[in-house]
Parts: structure tokens; C-alpha cells; sequence
């Protein structure tokens, strides 16, 4: 790249720079610690309570975890490989397709849904520093809530201690984050054995649950009803991931060739993904046995755990969450805010944005009911993120043949600048692919207020994530269809 463009325009700073061949570390099995850390937190392991919940056997519901974990695997790799190759972030390889302005949007999009995710894994933090207090001091730190939070002022004291613990790694920046990963990753593994181990012993079992059919089975609570609720379940698991399925450049431009970033990730996320549900289910089921109900949060079954066990527990789970947090919801959203305006936002600001953005979403209320979780957080943003996935993957390989010219990218009047910095194709294909969604999301969100949309649109929006990147696919492929040869060829020329 062409080193006079640091002074060029305000679409550079040293943080949304090419990386050079010294900072290209990332070897495989980084990958796979990466993914393994980020799989094994409290969210994934509670997604397949959700799947039992809704009706499905311990069995189906895995399986839905895996499929969607395999599903979500293919644009992480193929949107990965231009992360790897030309070394760019994110919000800078949306500016191919979005243009240099217009690349702000999808960057915007993504900034937002992971300050959200941010909010929820700091949330977690802050309960488990809670419900460790309790036990430490002997009994319970409930106490009237706060009006207009709802939550406690100790939940909310928990809460800031932890976002405040996780401020070290934003200083620390990405390297710090993957030996983080790295070497978690084993302890979190073998954690889990130990858990396996401990509700074997102690419930003479794995319990009921697992052998509980599924509702949807004839003479069941819900028969004949297995696919209205598989396919939302589904677009929901793939969309638990589908904001790390964008900024995978992120990641992949610190790798050390495209093999490693392909193997680690295959290796990392569907395999450890189903397993942990698979976990989750059978250590659930044997809560019944152990407690006379089935305990789905992690946490909760901490605490009751006795003497050492509990300390040792909680703590994991602390480091797992600050693990998690950070490589998955702070990464992506300090480059994006930085790419908004690079001259006065780097990654470190563009970090601290994340944060305080997080306190003001009140992130305890998006967790209040698993329905809310399921059909308005997991479904409603996996709506906004598949076009623009669609997008990216339709001009990176038929519209460029994975050929882009880097030095343009940071030019505001260069070739991806379009008409005034925004290139309407993407744009429409963008709008156009979100728009068929908006009425399923305002009925699953606002119920009361839309009571009368129609089963199409309902239908439709059970399936948010596919119809939405299929539709921005096609459109933008067709817009740019025509531009497709000389784009090829300019790049070559360049």
C-alpha cells in the first residue's frame, strides 16, 4: 500500500491500515482458541434452553445448534479471506461495495448490534460478581429496584465494577485479546469435563430431560407444529453469530496465510458449538434430579454448589465472559466506530464508544424473557446483518473475482468513492432486503401495537437472516452486473 495516503484524507489511521507481514501472528490453532473461548460463555449454553423450552427434544435441539453453527461457518469463511488476504478490517472492505461514505452504514449496523452483545456478556459479568458476593457474605443482596432500571443498586454496582474490570484490554488492544483466548481456551475445555464429571456423581445420572420426547411428536403438546418453530430456531442460532460472520476480517487480516484462517475456524466453531449445547442439556437434565427442576443458568447452578467449588466456578465463569466480551463485541465495533470518522477515532476511542454505548441499551432488558431474546434481539438484528453479508460476499467474488485494489479503498476519490462516496446498488439491495422483514419484526416486538400482520410477513420473518441475504444478494448482483468486467479488469490493471 502506499504509504503517502496516511495524510491523504480522512479514511485512514495506523488502526485501519493494512496489517504488515510482522503483525501477521495468527497461526490455526490461534484460530480455533479464538473460536473455542468465544463459544464456551453463558449465552451459547443457554440457547439450547431456549430450543427444550420451545418444545424441542435435547437431541433436536443440538442438532439445530450444529446445523446453524455449520450454516453461519461458510460466509465466516468466505468474507474471512479477504481479511487475510489484503490485511484490511471490516469497515474497510465494506467500502468495495458500499463506497467510501456509504461504507459507514453497514459499519453503523454492526457497531450497534455488538454494543448490544457488549451490554448482555458485561450483564452476565455483573451477575456473577453478584451472585459471588452472596454467597461470600451468606445470603442474598436483593433489595428494592432502582425505578425506571428494574434491577437492584447492587445488580447495578456488579454491573459497572465489571465493565469497568474490561477496560485493561481495551488499552491493551488485540494482541492482548488473542493470548487472552489462547490460553483459556484449554482451561474452559477441561472445565467443562469436570462440570460433566461433578452432576454424573452427585445426580447418580444425566436425568430426565434427555429422555423426555419432543412436544412436537403426535399426542404431544405441539404436534404436527415441528417446522413453524425449527425455522425460526434455526435463523435465531445462525444469527447468535451472524455479527461476527461480518467482521471475521477483523480477525482473519492478523493471519498468517489463508490455511490458517480456514482450518482454525472449521476446527473452532460448529463442532465446539454443539457440543456445548449437548453439555448444556445433560448437565440441565440432571438439575432436575439434583433440584427438583431443571436449572438452565450456569450461574445459578454455581451458586449452589458447595464450599471451594462455588469460588472456583464463579471465577471461571468471570474470566470465560471477560474472554468472550471482548474478542467477540469489542473488536468489531472499536474498528467500525473508528471507521467512521478515522481521523479522530481510533481503536482504542472507538472501544471506549462500545462501552458506554453498552451501560445506555440497559442490556437486562433485552434478556427479560427468553421470547424477547429469541424473536425480537437474535432474529431482529439477523435481519439488518444477512443483506449486508449478502452484499459483501456477491462483490468480493463475482463482481471483483476477489481482486481489490487496496490503495483505492482509502482514497475518497477514488474508484470506490461511486457517485459522492455511496453506491446506490448496495444501498437499494440493502433496504430492499431488510425491507420484507420490518412488519414481522414490529408483530414480534410490539405485539400489542401490530396485532393485525399478516401470516406472510410473519412467515417471512421466521426465516429473517436467509430471505434477507438472499434478496440483497440477487439484487446487487444484478445492479452491478453489468460494471462486473470492468471491474475485473481495472483491478488487474492496477
Amino acid at each position: 500500500m502506499n504509504k503517502d495516503l496516511s495524510g491523504n484524507n480522512g479514511l485512514w489511521n495506523e488502526d485501519l491500515a493494512p496489517t504488515t507481514e510482522s503483525q501477521r501472528t495468527w497461526r490455526w490453532y490461534h484460530f480455533a482458541a479464538l473460536w473455542v473461548g468465544m463459544v464456551m460463555c453463558i449465552p451459547a449454553y443457554t440457547l439450547a434452553a431456549s430450543l427444550v423450552e420451545g418444545g424441542m427434544s435435547a437431541w433436536q435441539a443440538v442438532a439445530t445448534v450444529f446445523l446453524a453453527n455449520a450454516i453461519v461457518l461458510l460466509p465466516m469463511l468466505l468474507i474471512g479471506h479477504a481479511g487475510t488476504k489484503y490485511g484490511i478490517p471490516y469497515a474497510v472492505l465494506a467500502r468495495s461495495s458500499f463506497g467510501t461514505s456509504g461504507a459507514r452504514l453497514p459499519a453503523l449496523m454492526r457497531a450497534i448490534v455488538a454494543c448490544g452483545w457488549y451490554g448482555i456478556q458485561t450483564w452476565f459479568g455483573g451477575q456473577m460478581i453478584y451472585t459471588l458476593l452472596g454467597v461470600l457474605i451468606g445470603h442474598s443482596l436483593e433489595s428494592d429496584k432502582i425505578a425506571g432500571l428494574g434491577i437492584n443498586a447492587a445488580q447495578l454496582i456488579c454491573f459497572l465494577v465489571f465493565w469497568a474490570i474490561q477496560f485493561w484490554y481495551i488499552f491493551h488492544g488485540m494482541d492482548s485479546i488473542r493470548k487472552l483466548e489462547t490460553y483459556t481456551a484449554p482451561l474452559k475445555i477441561l472445565i467443562c469435563f469436570v462440570l460433566l464429571g461433578w452432576v454424573y456423581n452427585k445426580a447418580g445420572g444425566f436425568g430426565p430431560i434427555l429422555d423426555q420426547p419432543s412436544q412436537f411428536v403426535e399426542g404431544g403438546k405441539k404436534a404436527g407444529q415441528f417446522w413453524t418453530a425449527f425455522w425460526p430456531s434455526l435463523t435465531a442460532m445462525v444469527g447468535f453469530w451472524a455479527t461476527l460472520a461480518l467482521n471475521i476480517p477483523d480477525f482473519t487480516r492478523f493471519a498468517k496465510s489463508q490455511r490458517d484462517q480456514v482450518i482454525g475456524q472449521s476446527v473452532g466453531l460448529p463442532v465446539p458449538m454443539g457440543l456445548l449445547a449437548m453439555l448444556a442439556v445433560i448437565v440441565t437434565s440432571a438439575t432436575v434430579v439434583l433440584y427438583g427442576k431443571a436449572i438452565w443458568d450456569p450461574v445459578d447452578l454455581s451458586s449452589r454448589m458447595s464450599g471451594i467449588a462455588v469460588l472456583v466456578a464463579l471465577l471461571i465463569l468471570l474470566i470465560d465472559t471477560v474472554s468472550v466480551n471482548l474478542a467477540a463485541n469489542l473488536v468489531g465495533p472499536a474498528y467500525d466506530f473508528s471507521a467512521l470518522s478515522p481521523k479522530l477515532i481510533s481503536y482504542k476511542t472507538g472501544g471506549y464508544i462500545t462501552a458506554f454505548i453498552a451501560i445506555a441499551m440497559m442490556p437486562w432488558k433485552i434478556l427479560e424473557s427468553t421470547q424477547g431474546y429469541i424473536f425480537t434481539w437474535l432474529i431482529g438484528y439477523s435481519a439488518l446483518l444477512g443483506p449486508i453479508a449478502g452484499i459483501l460476499i456477491i462483490d468480493y467474488y463475482f463482481i471483483r473475482n476477489t481482486q481489490l485494489d487496496v490503495d483505492q479503498l482509502y482514497k475518497d476519490d477514488g474508484k470506490y468513492s461511486y457517485g459522492n462516496g455511496w453506491n446506490m446498488a448496495a444501498i437499494i439491495a440493502f433496504v430492499l432486503g431488510v425491507a420484507p422483514n420490518i412488519p414481522g419484526f414490529l408483530n414480534a416486538a410490539f405485539p400489542a401495537s401490530f396485532p393485525t400482520t399478516s401470516d406472510i410477513f410473519k412467515t417471512i420473518y421466521t426465516y429473517a437472516w436467509f430471505i434477507g441475504m438472499a434478496i440483497s444478494a440477487v439484487v446487487y448482483g444484478v445492479m452491478m452486473g453489468g460494471k462486473k468486467e470492468a471491474v475485473v479488469v481495472a483491478a488487474r490493471a492496477s
